[in-house]
């Protein structure tokens, strides 16, 4: 009985971020053509799926590298 609470209580706990995760990062694509900071949001939600999703951990290091190349100046993509 005790191991299907804590599974269930850890099943709770990752729709919770899961669900969050996604409605931040939805805020952050409405941001876009709306008013608002995309830039900072859109991170923040990839970053708490990110404790959930392979490909949002994949998705989150390309955006941390295309704006470590804006930082720099170098706007291009990089050739393979």
């Amino acid at each position: 009985m005790k191991h299907f609470v804590f599974r269930t209580l850890g099943q709770a706990k990752r729709l919770i971020v899961i669900l969050f995760g996604f409605t931040i990062l939805a805020g952050g694509v409405v941001m876009i053509v709306l008013p608002g900071p995309a830039v900072v949001v859109i991170p923040l939600g990839l970053a708490i799926l990110a404790t959930e999703f392979i490909w949002a951990r994949k998705l989150l290091a390309a955006v941390k590298g295309r704006f470590e190349r804006m930082k720099k100046g170098n706007n291009t993509e990089p050739h393979p």
